[in-house]
């Protein structure tokens, strides 16, 4: 008695799922309603009515009247937006790989009329029809622009089948290609690719990196020794200067009519600081036997500074004092 209520039950459920799954594969049709003389039509849908078993006109959204024995509802179109899957498939691109692809169909019943008596199963024919034209876009591209051109794909897919549904009166809004499955062996090969790819940008973001730093060094360098060289420049220039200020300051002291003394006094001094020091250096000094080489010295520097004054002199005469003849 328990086993035949389970098996009851389990067929019931059986019958109800069947059911459902019935529903879902004719969602976007409608029952077609009980013929009696008043109908009330609902909105976005459109019943086709035959009179004696011929096309007699298609009942607006409302209240229509038919002739009961003579008038009969034969189809019911719904003209709202309908979504329709499209199962999976396995179709082969241009580079001769299989790939399993799916997808969504969208489309609009524009025409009820050619939708009724133009095609026996609007829903299988569409669907079919969504079905051998991706296989035909994908068989004219290869794998890596079905990934990068997906839109345009969907473009023109539904290009073509607006060319071939516009004889049920059926347009096609839209379609999405919604999951696509490789061969194993083909995805570890897009994904070592890939890997090498990402290899390879590091690769040279990294010499790009050496590069510009390397540049950067040398450039530094550069700086750095442009900047030595101005800086030597600079002190070559200003130890000129010290030296030209020295000695025209040397020369107007000379100029003096003490100049000579302190010179004297200057060189005596220079000669007696170093024999001060050869002899901390060394143990024994020649000195000159004539003592008066020290004194013939200093004589010496005395005429030689006097003699460079007096040309010093001479030359500013006749510089400031022309001469007349």
């Amino acid at each position: 008695m328990a086993k035949s209520i389970s098996s009851k039950k389990a067929r019931n459920f059986l019958q109800q799922r069947r059911g459902i799954e019935t529903l879902e594969s004719v969602r976007w049709r409608s029952h077609l309603p009980i013929n009696t003389v008043l109908l009330f039509v609902p909105q976005q849908e459109a019943w086709i009515v035959e009179r004696m078993g011929k096309f007699d006109r298609v009942l607006e959204p409302g209240v229509n009247v038919l002739i009961p024995i003579l008038d009969r509802v034969k189809y019911v179109q719904s003209l709202k937006e309908i979504a329709i899957d499209v199962p999976k498939q396995s179709a082969i691109t241009k580079d001769n790989v299989t790939l399993s692809i799916d997808g969504v169909l969208y489309l609009r019943i524009l025409d009820p009329y050619k939708a009724s008596y133009g095609v026996e199963d609007p829903e299988f024919a569409i669907t079919q029809l969504a079905q051998t034209t991706m296989r035909s876009e994908l068989g004219k591209i290869s794998l890596d622009y079905v990934f990068r051109e997906r839109e345009s794909l969907n473009i023109n897919i539904v290009q073509s089948i607006n060319k071939a549904g516009e004889a049920w009166g059926i347009t096609c809004l839209r379609y999405e290609i919604r999951d696509i499955k490789l061969p194993n062996r083909v995805q570890e090969a897009m994904q070592m690719q890939v890997e090498a790819e990402r290899k390879k940008r590091a690769a040279v973001l990294q010499s790009e990196g050496v590069r510009e730093a390397d540049i950067n060094i040398a450039e530094g360098k550069r700086q750095a020794r442009i900047l030595a060289s101005e800086a030597d420049r600079q002190e070559q220039v200003n130890s000129a200067k010290g030296k030209a200020e020295g000695l025209q300051i040397l020369c107007e002291a000379l100029n003096h009519h003490q100049g000579l003394n302190a010179a004297s006094l200057s060189t005596a001094q220079a000669y007696i600081e170093a024999f001060s020091k050869l002899a901390q250096k060394y143990k024994k000094i020649l000195s000159p036997a004539n003592t008066k080489y020290s004194r013939d010295i200093i004589r010496s520097q005395k005429g030689v500074l006097r003699h460079t004054s007096n040309i010093k002199e001479s030359v500013l005469f006749h510089k400031d004092f022309p001469q007349y003849s």
